[in-house]
């Protein structure tokens, strides 16, 4: 099961990964994106979440990364967390807006 919010900054990521962790999910299962690498990982860092990776998304999908458009990265680490393409298409056009996406998944 993968419950996703959309939030705007990192103070409301920061309380939406404590939602999270009351309702019974890990932090092994809570993930957070950002469009932009540097504040994805800043906001990673700061909340100590997990990191979308090469257990999440299998080695092919990782080292595919390397050569995709940031967007498609994205796309693709949501996808390997349960969402399916459609979803994924919407959640990152919030983040193209400097959304923060918080994603709880069992199945990752």
């Amino acid at each position: 099961m993968t419950n996703v919010k959309v939030v705007e900054n990192g103070v409301q990521a920061k309380e939406t990964i404590d939602q999270f962790l009351r309702s019974g999910y890990t932090k092994d299962e809570v993930y957070l994106l950002a469009h932009h690498k540097e504040r994805s990982k800043h906001l990673t860092d700061a909340t100590d979440v997990n990191n979308i990776g090469l257990s999440e998304q299998g080695l092919t999908d990782s080292v595919a990364n390397i050569f995709r458009s940031r967007g498609d990265e994205l796309r693709s680490k949501m996808e390997s967390l349960g969402l399916s393409q459609v979803e994924a298409e919407k959640y990152e056009e919030e983040l193209d807006k400097g959304r923060v996406l918080v994603v709880a998944s069992k199945s990752a």
